[in-house]
């Protein structure tokens, strides 16, 4: 069992300069590289004219995002200087901007002029018949002017000028407004209507007065604009081709994906420094990577610089991987801290088991983890929680909540409820002495073994006295000799004012005694929600049973059986970890540890920008 955490090893690496982008992709694939400069001279010093360059394709990409192609599915993938790289993309980019911009123009006007023929469209479907001239309202002369608007909200307290004509037609989720009047008055309620959130559309002109004729005159206008439309995005399209737009934006993607992970690597004219920390002991899997990209390289794996702190890595089995989360609830363990992921696979299943004790609810969990741990890998925790929910179900006798259907092979909860209690102050002792052993092993990592006996040791020795007496009351004796201990203990490692040192030692010793017979006490908790457990599947068993028809009672336990795993698992797994976390962690972890972040590869292509529209070629 590897209970300590492991420290990433440094690595440094020297490349072409042409090949950083080759060398870059290939250390990100491997997931086990996490880079970090050591030098005065950053990359993006040496390069500004990168910067420039990816400031220039976010503006075009604010103008052209929703016309441009989508990136080119193949990144770069031969040996190329990033400066060559990016000024070529962002040439042909600007290449296809300057040809295609007067057609993005007229799609554009295409399209704002759809907008208002769907409206007008919309319009005539709702008024039918009672539909208004259209096509005097949009032909009014000078003096007179026409409106059409889409409300947003109803109307409630608009003021009509007195030489304007309204009339409100509804749709089944939109309400219309057309008026007719004055210029100047009409200038006031476009006001009016503009703080109401409404939309003002044009009036198409030459519309039939009659509404299935302006209905088919719309749809022909609409169906004439989408073929306009469709012509202009294969012109566009084409354009894109021919410049080579697509593959134009995923070099630029790839440069701003470089640029955005790894900002400070130092370089030379022909060369760059590679360096950072890595989760291959070996390095077999970086060497490996490396020469299958075909890019030149020395590697070498030299002391850390004093000044870095290594990353942690936690080496768990399989099995043990779903717990760590616990130990990441509280920080990452520093490399000179346990990691006590295999531990907590142990207690914490153990604990939720006893807690939710019944044979077929801990199967259902424990089905439940392996059909969703792909998924959700935190789930993976039911499979070891349900299989021990079904050992203590069966311990205790229960299936689906009834004790008639399986003798108990210990107990029945609710006819020795002392002896639950009893077992789980035990497994709590046990736990916390686990936590004590684990706060000794790590000052012997850090080569604090002796201070650890001398003030440590002590507590430890009173805290067993006093869980020895409730077995024999004469362990009691070892309760003074153990506090002499820890008392002297602390005046004696303390290189001055000894008194001073042992009147911390009695203070000091005394909370940590008491907060150990605290921890274990909290224990308790585990003995009282299996009775809590077997309880409520009594109550559950007695309601069925009143109920008189088979089907209906057979309901009733079901729907029971449900709710009880619905509001025991969550109540049951928040009272499991704050046990790990705080009775358990609280002896022995800390979480100061710097979490290894491996190098993230580049994402698939994908456009810039709030694209609604992606043109193929």
């Amino acid at each position: 069992m590897v209970l300590r955490a492991l420290s990433a090893r440094w690595f440094e690496l020297l490349t072409g300069r042409d090949e950083l982008a080759l060398t870059l992709r290939a250390l990100a694939a491997t997931g086990r590289v996490q880079l970090e400069a050591h030098s005065g001279t950053s990359a993006m010093q040496v390069l500004p004219a990168l910067r420039v360059i990816l400031d220039d394709y976010r503006q075009l990409g604010e103008r052209y995002a929703r016309y441009w192609p989508a990136p080119a599915s193949a990144a770069v993938e031969r040996p190329v200087e990033l400066e060559k790289l990016a000024s070529s993309a962002i040439r042909r980019l600007h290449a296809w901007a300057s040809a295609a911009d007067s057609l993005i123009a007229r799609a554009q006007r295409l399209e704002a002029t759809r907008a208002e023929l769907e409206l007008a469209r919309d319009l005539v479907a709702a008024a039918g018949e009672a539909l208004p001239n259209l096509a005097r309202l949009a032909e009014h002369g000078p003096i007179l002017a026409s409106r059409a608007y889409l409300l947003a909200t109803e109307p409630t307290g608009l003021t009509v000028p007195p030489a304007v004509v309204l009339e409100q037609i509804r749709a089944r989720e939109r309400t219309f407004l057309l008026a007719l009047g004055l210029n100047a008055a009409l200038a006031g309620l476009d006001e009016s209507l503009h703080a109401l959130k409404a939309r003002r559309f044009a009036l198409p002109e030459g519309l039939s007065p009659l509404g299935e004729s302006a209905l088919a005159d719309l749809a022909a206008r609409i169906g004439r604009n989408r073929a306009e439309t469709s012509a202009l995005e294969r012109e566009i399209a084409h354009l894109s081709d021919a410049h080579g737009a697509g593959a134009a934006r995923t070099d630029l993607d790839f440069i701003g994906w470089l640029a955005q992970h790894v900002p400070e690597l130092p370089m030379t004219e022909h060369f760059a420094w590679v360096s950072g920390w890595t989760s291959d002991a070996t390095g077999i899997s970086i060497e490996a990577a490396l020469q299958a990209a075909g890019v030149r390289f020395l590697l070498r794996y030299p002391e850390p610089p004093r000044d870095l702190v290594a990353p942690v890595l936690l080496k768990n089995p399989r099995w043990a991987q779903p717990f760590e989360l616990f130990a990441r609830l509280l920080g990452m363990p520093a490399a000179s801290e346990a990691d006590p992921s295999q531990i907590v696979a142990l207690i914490a299943p153990t604990m939720f088991g006893f807690m939710f004790a019944d044979v077929a609810q801990g199967a259902i969990l424990l089905v439940a983890g392996v059909a969703l741990r792909r998924r959700y890998p935190a789930l993976a925790m039911l499979i070891p929680g349900g299989a021990i929910a079904v050992l203590f179900g069966a311990l205790f006798g229960s299936v689906f909540a009834r004790e008639d259907l399986l003798p108990a092979l210990w107990v029945k909860p609710l006819a020795a409820p002392l002896e639950l209690l009893r077992v789980s102050l035990g497994f709590g002792c046990g736990v916390v002495l686990i936590g004590l052993a684990l706060d000794a092993l790590q000052r012997t990592w850090a080569s604090e073994a002796g201070r650890w006996w001398a003030a440590r040791a002590g507590i430890v020795l009173a805290y067993l006295s006093i869980v020895a007496a409730s077995i024999d009351v004469r362990a009691l004796w070892a309760l003074p000799a153990g506090l002499a201990w820890a008392w002297a203990g602390s005046a004696a490692i303390a290189r001055e004012r000894r008194l001073a040192a042992f009147g911390r030692g009695v203070g000091e010793s005394l909370e940590s005694l008491f907060q150990l017979l605290v921890n274990t006490l909290s224990f308790v908790r585990v003995g009282a929600f299996a009775l809590a457990h077997a309880g409520l599947a009594a109550a559950v068993v007695g309601l069925a049973a009143t109920v008189r028809m088979g089907p209906l009672s057979w309901a009733v336990l079901a729907l029971g059986n449900v709710l009880m795993m619905g509001i025991e698992a969550l109540v049951v797994a928040i009272q499991t970890s704050r046990l790990v976390l705080f009775e358990f962690f609280i002896r022995f972890l800390h979480g100061a540890g710097r979490p290894f972040s491996p190098l993230a590869s580049p994402q698939s292509p994908r456009s810039t920008g709030a694209s609604r529209r992606v043109f193929h070629g």
